[in-house]
């Protein structure tokens, strides 16, 4: 997967120089690095995907779970009959009985 973001560069700057103001912290310094980090990580453009087989791989349902954990959208297209795409769908915890599915025919 691949994204992008563009940065004017008076906002960059501002931000490099609040970054090197905490690599020099003493105390607090991962805290802080990471509050950067995930300031900076924000608002991205999509310029890739992935893709699994339809077949259930070994791992994909940990694979699914960190794509999900990471906050990427999940899009599942299938084929199959809508019954045997759901169950698919629970073995590989793309699905949650917390969910609601909705089926579009």
């Amino acid at each position: 997967m691949y994204v992008s973001k563009v940065i004017p560069r008076q906002e960059y700057d501002e931000w490099n120089y609040r970054w090197a103001k905490a690599t020099l912290l003493a105390t607090g310094k991962a805290k802080k690095l990471a509050r950067l980090g995930a300031e900076m990580e924000q608002e991205f453009d999509l310029l890739g995907s992935t893709a699994i087989e339809d077949k259930l791989q070994e791992d994909v349902g940990q694979v699914i779970k960190d794509l999900k954990s990471a906050s990427i959208q999940l899009w599942v297209l299938t084929g199959d009959k809508p019954d045997t795409a759901i169950q698919i769908g629970y073995a590989c915890e793309l699905l949650e009985n917390t969910i609601m599915n909705l089926e579009i025919k």
